[in-house]
């Protein structure tokens, strides 16, 4: 049954699954920065300082571990940014479902509405044909 709400309800709808898939991609960027961040981690574990060799080596290897330690710091960011940014996503979805319900029971409460006025209506109408047909017969 259409209703004055049912266009709302389609377009709370519609915001609210985009929410979702703004959601759903969150967590796959959040999910992709833990995994880059691990892999960090284990990349700094595979550099071996040198034990022996010349000073030109061990400089190198402090570079390595300089450098690994500067993407392991940055992995750390993405992934705060990245939960960050699933919480806003967590927080408008919420808000977009809240909407969609609160327009989809006004809806239904209109429908409720529309339904009990068909239903008086349509007793009054068998009152009616009842009246009409006793006063027929007493005739």
């Amino acid at each position: 049954m259409k209703t004055r709400f049912s266009s709302l309800v389609k377009l709370k709808k519609s915001i609210m699954q985009k929410s979702e898939r703004v959601m759903q991609k969150a967590n796959a960027n959040l999910n992709s920065a833990s995994m880059a961040l691990e892999l960090s981690y284990h990349s700094l574990e595979d550099v071996e300082p040198p034990k022996s060799g010349t000073m030109g080596d061990m400089l190198a290897s402090r570079t390595l571990l300089d450098s690994q330690r500067g993407i392991i710091s940055h992995n750390k960011e993405w992934v705060d940014f990245a939960k960050n940014q699933v919480d806003q996503a967590k927080y408008q979805l919420k808000l977009d479902m809240i909407e969609h319900e609160k327009f989809q029971y006004l809806e239904l409460e209109e429908i409720k509405k529309e339904i009990k006025s068909k239903k008086i209506e349509e007793a009054k109408d068998l009152d009616e044909v009842a009246l009409m047909t006793y006063t027929g017969k007493r005739k």
